[in-house]
């Protein structure tokens, strides 16, 4: 990965739009921006971090609206795939797959974090999504090589 690419995916991972701007789309990293502060506030997204950093997992159970956040996996992993991909430099035909397993898993990790404890502990809305991003992107990775294997063997 080069020094571009790998910039335009960090400033993704801090806001997703951020790498839209960095490959001088305006438009769509604005957008991406605006959709992502509209769900972070209708969500209580920033108080249920705050909490949680905090330790607070309940109160962060409690403020998170659930049905805004929802979105926010889908958003937050097409958004970096968008500005990874916008940089020009994909190779493989599969690159996407880990960002779309991420968002399906850290969507599920989400729907869980009320009541899931794992070895007794209850990790809450940031935390599970977070830990759900590991099968998502072990996952994402092992189908893209697999299908990459198939277009070779053809």
């Amino acid at each position: 990965m080069k020094r571009k690419e790998l910039e335009v995916i960090l400033w993704s991972i801090a806001l997703p739009g951020f790498g839209q701007i960095l490959n001088h789309q305006i438009f769509k990293g604005t957008l991406f921006i605006s959709l992502e502060f509209l769900i972070n506030v209708q969500s209580n997204f920033n108080q249920a971090i705050m909490y949680s950093f905090l330790g607070e997992i309940q109160k962060a159970i409690e403020v998170t609206n659930y049905q805004g956040l929802l979105f926010y996996p889908c958003l937050y992993m097409f958004a970096i795939w968008d500005a990874y991909k916008e940089t020009g430099r994909v190779t493989s035909l599969y690159t996407f797959m880990p960002f779309v397993f991420s968002a399906y898993f850290v969507t599920v990790g989400l729907m869980y974090s009320s009541n899931l404890k794992i070895f007794g502990v209850l990790f809450g809305p940031v935390f599970l999504p977070m830990l759900f991003l590991i099968p998502g992107i072990s996952i994402g990775l092992l189908i893209k090589i697999l299908l990459g294997n198939l277009k070779v063997q053809k």
